[in-house]
């Protein structure tokens, strides 16, 4: 009953703490028009809309590359939000287009891959094929969990020839983990995830609540090495990876109730809203120790949903949360950031960058910023009508 409280006079405080500055219903309009363009242009189904090549010719990659859920997963948030049957139904047809992921060990990203479009999906029309489908997922996510380690391995081996890299980013994939636990009553998946979430809290944070991007673990769950792979430099704090975690600790606190999962994303938070090279836009560079250089939209994107999502568990900063996860959505739904119609290859957000020192996908639009964002514009418009 106390949970229960907290939450209906943390609701009860959005009203107070801002008027609807966000016309959401336009927001989602746009991103309708938009991805009609993007399944008309995608009629071959093993072909996903990913980014944009540097010739401009859109970049599409096979089911097998992690961001193949996230296409269906933002269909499924449209379909959520008008209630259109013909978006169901593409929704449902992306979605099972990914089907054939569930098997696939080699990859720490099934929850990514089959939780953001099975899960959704499930979640709306409580599709009893989807249910399957999703905890074969989560037997396949969880052969890669070690219990020497004690984490769930990212990639089969990293440059410097280690052979269990862990990177930020697999914080995002326990969420499918913890439906699975409760789906088919087997507390093993739980309580995998925590253990994985206790060792990255515990190895993978630097005093000041910014993460390293990749762990490198010995056999013994020893850490050999602490490496960047996506950001500036090893001791540098990548934009999308600071999101991820702080979304990550953010699901782990509402799966377990644990304060020490709170704390630590309020921690997290802090130094992404303290940082001095945040904008005033609230669009982060692609690494906080590179100002003036290409923003990540998808970084703000994924951040601001957290947040809002963290704003709901009160505390002296929940206002702060609540009010910078808004200027975000604002920066997100306007120039330059905003696309124009039938432009961007039909993608919704412009300005996000992948992998700058791979020289991949630098100022593009990336799949998954699309899908946090249009996640984030759908938990602000409960939040402003007084829902869970």
């Amino acid at each position: 009953m106390k949970n229960v409280i907290v939450l209906c006079l943390s609701l009860l405080a959005f009203s107070a703490w801002s008027q609807s500055k966000i016309d959401v219903k336009k927001e989602f309009e746009f991103a309708a028009k938009q991805y009609e363009g993007m399944l008309a242009a995608h009629p071959d189904i093993t072909q996903f809309p990913q980014s944009t090549n540097p010739d401009g010719s859109p970049r599409n990659m096979k089911s097998s590359w992690w961001c193949s859920g996230f296409f269906g997963g933002s269909l499924w948030y449209i379909y959520e939000f008008n209630k259109a049957p013909q978006w169901k139904d593409a929704a449902h047809k992306w979605t099972m287009a990914v089907e054939k992921e569930q098997y696939n060990t080699r990859t720490h990203d099934l929850g990514f891959m089959i939780y953001c479009p099975f899960g959704n999906g499930y979640r709306l029309t409580k599709n009893e094929a989807y249910k399957p489908i999703m905890l074969t997922g989560a037997k396949s996510l969880s052969t890669r969990f070690d219990p020497k380690v004690g984490l769930i391995k990212s990639w089969e081996s990293f440059k410097g020839g280690y052979t269990y890299p862990v990177i930020i980013d697999n914080m995002m994939n326990l969420e499918l983990l913890f439906w699975a636990a409760r789906e088919s009553g087997n507390k093993d998946f739980y309580n995998l995830s925590v253990t994985h979430a206790d060792n990255t809290l515990k190895n993978h944070y630097r005093p000041d609540h910014s993460a390293y991007h990749v762990l490198c673990y010995g056999p013994n769950g020893e850490v050999l090495a602490k490496k960047n792979h996506q950001g500036a430099a090893d001791e540098s704090a990548w934009s999308r990876g600071q999101s991820w975690g702080l979304y990550g600790y953010t699901v782990m606190y509402r799966e377990t109730k644990d304060k020490k999962y709170l704390d630590h994303a309020r921690n997290i938070a802090h130094f992404i809203l303290t940082n001095p090279t945040l904008p005033a836009d609230k669009v982060p560079y692609w690494d906080y120790s590179k100002p003036g250089e290409e923003r990540d939209a998808s970084a703000a994107a994924i951040a601001a949903s957290a947040l809002l999502e963290l704003s709901t568990y009160g505390g002296k900063d929940a206002k702060k949360y609540y009010d910078t996860a808004v200027q975000m959505l604002e920066s997100l739904s306007k120039a330059p950031y905003k696309a124009e119609l039938g432009k961007n290859n039909h993608f919704i957000l412009q300005h996000s960058t992948g992998h700058k020192l791979g020289n991949s996908e630098i100022d593009v639009p990336l799949v998954y910023a699309d899908y946090y964002y249009l996640e984030a514009l759908l938990r602000y418009e409960a939040l402003n009508k007084g829902k869970k």
